[in-house]
């Protein structure tokens, strides 16, 4: 399936992909970067999906999500009538789950539920459990699922499925819930419930949205999408929820994007920021605050969820891949490179956050007072830059361009925000680094800047030049 036919459901802990078919492909417990208990994005129907839909002739299909919130709707226009699939993650309790309401519209439509549960990527075969009250119950390793439904099921075939009928006015529900292994299973959620929960739950965030410009309701849905991303109990803030889709179809650059990266983060959070979300960009520093702890000479590109810095690299043979892109990775080298821009990213979102009312923080004050002292005495270096080239390091025009920036936001935290800093001595650094991005990174005979010293090659990064005010808008070399 194309991945634009896919919607994206989510808890601010996690995040399932729905297809237009009716199927989940994708979801992982208890968090982003946890193992996928449905993997069928990135192989078959055997490595695990929910699949929901009806079993008579489809004449079209419609989806949209409910106004203002992440419930996501899908309507099958079918030979015997229309029926709607509410798909959505309410907001999360103790343990994490997936709520699915079939309600018929028109007609009498026939209906089948197939759960095919593959833990560890869809690598493992649970074991499965009917109890006393009809619910089932998977376990392998540290992961435990609880169905409940309103319809009858049984096992077939490794999996668990129902046929069932709905008719206008009437509705069935299904909810799958992650727990521990070792843990008794939870308590069932009531689905109308979780569903009211959940529409109050967006609305009221929306509710602190500044915005009020054209497109409104495309803003609303990519802000919506953007604090989805967010891992609620830390503030971390994820630049992905699947892992693994190509860059080119067939190649092999297919990488792991379930963690942080600072870079990424400050792109979202600069855009919840100007939109009046402002606590999100507090929570968001109070995570970096803890993920740099220690040596912040030793920062990373990206962390875990929950700052963790260990994010090793490997390859899972048994999955071939989203349209056969191999191979399928988890974990990110990335995260062990020096990439030279990422301090510019931060000072960046740390400013605009500030100027925005968010309140000053003194620790957060020292770590970018400590930031420009590191990069003070490296930005000379080469890096692997934005694009994390898995090559020798070069001296990257956008790199030095976002070291110019760090600068820049440090003297403005200084003289704008009232914090206190060597502003003789990062200006004549900012200047520096402007002179020789001037000399060096602009090709008079393409009369445009370029990826790298020495390298005509162009460079899309560099379109930020303007609007981070490295140059004006209208400066012929950017115009």
């Amino acid at each position: 399936m194309r991945i634009e036919d896919y919607g994206v459901i989510g808890d601010l802990q996690t995040a399932a992909l729905v297809g237009k078919d009716g199927s989940i492909d994708w979801l992982c417990f208890p968090r982003f970067d946890s193992g996928a208990c449905f993997a069928a994005l990135l192989g078959s129907d055997r490595n695990g999906r929910w699949l929901i839909a009806p079993v008579c002739r489809i004449d079209r299909v419609e989806r949209r999500y409910s106004a203002r919130s992440l419930i996501h709707e899908l309507d099958f226009h079918t030979e015997l009538g229309v029926v709607r699939v509410y798909d959505f993650m309410p907001p999360r309790g103790i343990d994490p789950d997936v709520v699915r309401i079939v309600e018929a519209l028109e007609g009498r439509v026939p209906m089948r539920m197939e759960l095919v549960i593959r833990f560890d990527y869809g690598h493992v075969v649970p074991w499965v459990r009917r109890l006393d009250d009809d619910t089932r119950v998977a376990i392998a390793g540290p992961d435990g699922l609880l169905l409940s439904a309103s319809v009858d099921v049984r096992g077939e075939n490794m999996s668990t499925v129902a046929e069932f009928t709905v008719e206008a006015g009437r509705k069935e529900s299904f909810v799958l819930t992650w727990f521990p292994s070792h843990r008794e299973p939870p308590r069932v959620i009531t689905p109308e419930h979780a569903f009211d929960d959940t529409r109050e739950f967006w609305d009221e965030w929306l509710a602190g949205c500044g915005y009020s410009g054209r497109y409104a309701e495309a803003v609303l849905r990519s802000l919506m999408t953007l604090k989805a991303m967010t891992y609620a109990p830390t503030g971390g803030l994820v630049a992905a929820p699947t892992t693994s889709l190509p860059e080119q179809l067939g190649g092999v650059r297919n990488w792991d994007y379930r963690y942080c990266w600072l870079r990424d983060a400050s792109f979202a959070l600069t855009a919840l920021v100007e939109n009046g979300f402002v606590e999100e960009a507090g929570a968001w520093r109070s995570w970096l605050l803890r993920a740099v702890a220690g040596d912040p000479d030793d920062l990373q590109i990206m962390y875990g969820p929950a700052g963790e810095r260990r994010l090793t690299e490997m390859e899972l043979d048994w999955l071939d891949g989203y349209a056969e892109s191999r191979p399928v990775r988890i974990g990110n080298g990335a995260s062990e490179q020096f990439q030279l821009d990422v301090s510019g990213e931060v000072l960046d979102v740390l400013y605009q956050a500030r100027k925005r009312g968010l309140h000053p923080d003194d620790s957060a004050w020292a770590l970018c007072m400590h930031l420009l002292r590191n990069l003070e005495q490296r930005w000379r270096e080469p890096d692997e830059g934005i694009w994390e080239v898995r090559g020798p390091r070069r001296h990257f025009t956008h790199s030095k361009v976002m070291a110019w920036v760090a600068f820049d936001r440090g003297i403005r935290l200084v003289e704008e925000l009232g914090r206190d800093g060597p502003l003789d001595r990062w200006r004549a650094v900012r200047e520096e680094i402007k002179a020789e991005v001037l000399e060096r990174g602009f090709d008079e005979e393409l009369d445009s800047f370029v990826q790298a010293y020495d390298v005509r090659r162009l460079d899309a990064s560099l379109l930020t030049i303007p609007l981070y005010g490295f140059l004006p808008p209208d400066d012929p070399r950017v115009r």
